[in-house]
């Protein structure tokens, strides 16, 4: 099995495809977000508490344990704040943002290797809505 060398043509394409995103007028928006929350004290510390605040509660529940509707009313409180603090709100969008750019991308790939061709709109629109390869079966549709 040949692994894929620093100097082969696919890894070539890759680094070009990773300086094409790096270079977008998009990415430098949400990475300008992210840049303004990691120099915004006060964003990140309402971000870690409300993160903070729904572990705690996420393990309560798996405990098997009651919530409370004033635990969830402090919860959604705190959350309130958090997306009114324009900062914090537009560093998750963000991230919300980049993370749907990774998924598009590794779709295309990973159609692309299972399909053994470049997936057209409509296999990636059919992968996108949970079809038949995009929800994981294979049940003789061919993924």
């Amino acid at each position: 099995m040949t692994t894929l060398t620093a100097d082969s043509p696919i890894i070539s394409k890759t680094k070009e495809l990773c300086s094409l995103i790096t270079d977008s007028a998009e990415f430098n928006a949400l990475q300008g977000q992210l840049n303004l929350f990691f120099e915004n004290e006060e964003a990140q510390n309402q971000y870690r508490m409300v993160q903070t605040k729904g572990e705690e509660l996420q393990q309560k529940q798996m405990a098997g344990l009651e919530i409370t509707q004033d635990e969830i009313g402090e919860f959604e409180s705190m959350r309130q704040q958090l997306f009114a603090n324009e900062t914090a709100a537009g560093f998750i969008a963000a991230q919300q943002e980049l993370q749907n750019m990774q998924q598009t991308v590794s779709k295309y790939i990973s159609l692309t290797l299972e399909l053994g061709h470049v997936p057209s709109d409509e296999e990636i629109a059919e992968a996108s809505s949970g079809g038949c390869c995009g929800g994981g079966g294979g049940g003789g549709c061919g993924c």
